[in-house]
This record gives structure tokens, sequence and C-alpha cells, in this order.
């Protein structure tokens, strides 16, 4: 048989044939004087069973380990595994469902910043009033970006900080008037005076252990930096010397 043939009595694709050589799953045949392979009826047999294996959702390592004679690893063995393999892929996508369903059927849990947690949800719900800020707007982008790089026992914590912040008598207001004040120092100068006023209100804003101590060393001092220039610079100064602040009353 030509190689066409055989594909065709197998039912699958030249390519395919080919690539089943190329892998080392399907032996050479002989080729004939004109230069053309020689294909048998061993040949059809095992590209029939690759093919049944693949199917199954075998790798072609796998395929590999059957066939070979003295893998040590039957068809068995493999296609347990490869269930086991399934049935962990199976739970994963019941779990990722069942995050879907919960955040469209939670109020506000489809947000700008994308999917957040129903907590993070509560609190952008919550100030939906401060969405004409800027400065409200980039906050929202750096709150969904710490809740998803921090540990879920670390963000619980960061979640509760921050929800403190609106839920007591007058919190919303607060933050209203500090998103005012930093929305107005967009185009000032970093040795504007209201830095060091502003500089002040936030860091008697901020949730005590919202800001740990010795932030601005070691592994986060990259980050702030990032964050320091990606504000305009009087208010990346107020950022800068709240940090400050905050470090120094504490120590």
């Amino acid at each position: 048989m030509r190689i066409g043939e055989l594909a065709r009595a197998v039912g699958v694709t030249t390519r395919a044939v080919r690539h089943y050589h190329q892998s080392g799953l399907l032996p050479e045949p002989v080729r004939l004087g004109n230069g053309y392979r020689d294909y048998g009826l061993r040949h059809a047999v095992v590209l029939a069973r690759i093919r049944r294996l693949t199917e199954l959702g075998l790798g072609l390592a796998e395929v590999r380990d059957v066939l070979a004679d003295e893998a040590g690893k039957d068809l068995v063995e493999v296609l347990t595994e490869l269930d086991e393999d399934l049935a962990r892929q199976e739970a994963a996508i019941r779990e990722r469902r069942a995050r879907l369903r919960a955040l469209l059927e939670t109020e506000g849990g489809l947000t700008a910043e994308g999917p957040v947690s129903p907590e993070l949800a509560a609190l952008f719900r919550d100030t939906a009033h401060l969405s004409g800020s800027p400065t409200a707007a980039r906050d929202r982008e750096m709150l969904a970006l710490i809740e998803t790089a921090t540990p879920p026992e670390e963000r619980e914590r960061l979640m509760g900080l921050l929800g403190g912040v609106v839920d007591v008598p007058g919190g919303v207001e607060r933050v209203r008037e500090l998103y005012e004040r930093l929305d107005a120092l967009a185009d000032a100068e970093p040795d504007d005076p209201r830095v060091e006023e502003t500089a002040r209100a936030l860091a008697a804003s901020v949730p005590e252990g919202m800001v740990p101590q010795g932030v601005a060393e070691g592994e986060a001092a990259g980050f702030l930096r990032a964050l320091y220039a990606d504000f305009p610079p009087a208010q990346a100064e107020v950022i800068r010397r709240m940090v400050r602040i905050i470090s120094e009353e504490g120590s």
C-alpha cells in the first residue's frame, strides 16, 4: 500500500502518518525501487491502534508506552491514569463553572476591572459614585491587582481592612474627599504645599496594618517604584510621603 492508501484504510490523514513516523510510533516501511514507501497489513494494524488510543485522549508519549514491548506499563495502567487525570480535570471544570455562576448571579460581580471577589465587588459597589474620579479608577485597578497577587488568607485580611474604611460613619465621604484632593494634584508639581497635607490626610485614613512596616525595602521596593512611575509626579509624591509617614509612626 502507498501512504495515501494506508491513510484512507485506517481513516487518518497522510500528515498524521508522517507525524507518527517522526514520533517513532509507526515503523518506517521498506521503500520500493522508485523510492515510494510500501506499507503492509502490519502497519495498518499498528496505525489503527494508534488512532484508537489517541482518540481516547492519550498523548503520544503514553501511546509509545503502550506500544513498546519493554515499557513495563500495560494498557490498563495507562488508561487508569488517563481516567484519573480526566476526573481531576472534570472536578476543576465544575469548580470553575461554580465560580462563574457566582459571578454572574452576584450583583456587581463583574466590573470594568474584570471578575473580582464578591468582597471587592461589594467595595466597588459601595464606592460606585466615585467612578468619575481618575484616581479612584486607578485605585480600583490597583486593588484588583493586589487581590489577584496576594494569598487567600492575606487577601481576606486586606479586604476586611478596606471594607472597614467605608463602613464606618462618614467613611465614604472621607474617601471621596481624599480622591478629590488627589485629583486636584494631577497637574501639580511635587513640591506643591498640598502634597504634604494630602499625604498626612491619606496616612490618617489608611487602616492600621494596611501598609506593612519596611514596605519600601526589599522585594516591595521594586513594586513601589513601578507604582510611583504610574502616577503623575505630585500624586506619586503623596503616596511616597504617606508610606514614609506610616513607617515613621509605626517605628
